[in-house]
């Protein structure tokens, strides 16, 4: 595979490289990992691939394979949100009051948040029904080298549509490691394949109606329309709760024996319009204190 030559992207809030890797492989996407032999991260996301490195803490460089740079570096651009003043939206967030959010910040400050294919992310999430981050991403590259399309000849291969699942039987989705969530992922792509245009719908709903409409698809629950709407769809209201988050809200907030209705609505009420970013800020921290 030829690359082209690194390109820089100027960031407007500078990052660094801890914070990229816990960007990238933090629990918001899949399908990134660290190449050591470029020294490099590199990803896949839609029909997207390419290398990324920290330049300095302003900037980010880049190069994808040759032939596929005008799309993708635009593409890139929106999709790790360049020009998001993301210590604005920091100082937006409660912390004055919160300490444990305060502490979150002052650990992870520059924290950022993917703008992820839709579509795709719902599939991801699917996937993380009792699963940890590894074990998700073995199933999501299960399923994009039997099932997706090649990017580039010879190249990784995209994440597979939901027209692809839906050609594609139970027993296969299975036979990929998806367990339980085989019979979901393919009623689901049924369902989406079968519409016209319900995913693009759903992702220009309000965030309420676009949750009430995400959990009518088998195998989504609100935690994963949470995630599919926050790193998806740009709802930065929505508030994911999972195992972490529990932990956290116990531990930190003293909310033992909530149920998880009313876990995420304290923490939409609590956090406020930027609940899932505080959430993502909480979720490292909580995980870096293991």
């Amino acid at each position: 595979m030829r690359w082209t030559n690194w390109q820089t992207l100027v960031i407007k809030t500078p990052i660094s490289n801890p914070l990229l890797q816990e960007t990238l492989i933090g629990g918001q996407a899949f399908r990134w990992s660290y190449n050591e032999i470029d020294q490099c991260w590199q990803g896949i996301w839609s029909k997207n691939f390419a290398q990324l490195r920290l330049k300095r803490e302003g900037s980010i460089e880049c190069r994808f394979p040759e032939g596929s740079e005008v799309q993708a570096t635009e593409s890139l651009r929106q999709y790790l949100l360049i020009d998001t003043d993301w210590t604005d939206l920091t100082d937006q967030l409660p912390w004055r009051s919160d300490k444990a959010l305060a502490n979150a910040i002052n650990t992870f400050r520059g924290l950022r948040l993917l703008n992820q294919p839709f579509a795709e992310t719902l599939l991801c999430f699917l996937c993380s029904a009792t699963k940890q981050i590894p074990q998700i991403k073995i199933m999501c590259e299960n399923m994009a080298r039997e099932i997706g399309s090649e990017i580039i000849p010879g190249g990784p291969h995209a994440l597979p549509t939901w027209e692809q699942l839906s050609q594609t039987s139970e027993s296969v989705l299975r036979s990929l490691g998806l367990g339980f969530r085989a019979k979901n992922i393919k009623q689901t792509a049924d369902l989406i394949a079968g519409s016209n245009g319900i995913l693009e719908e759903i992702e220009a709903l309000p965030y309420e109606e676009a949750k009430t409409e995400l959990i009518k698809f088998p195998g989504v629950g609100s935690k994963i329309a949470d995630c599919a709407l926050l790193f998806g769809a740009q709802k930065y209201q929505a508030f994911p709760v999972d195992t972490w988050i529990l932990k956290v809200l116990k531990n930190r907030y003293g909310l033992e024996g909530w149920n998880k209705d009313q876990l995420e609505r304290f923490g939409r009420v609590h956090l406020g319009p930027l609940a899932g970013y505080a959430q993502q800020y909480l979720f490292a921290y909580e995980r870096a204190m293991r």
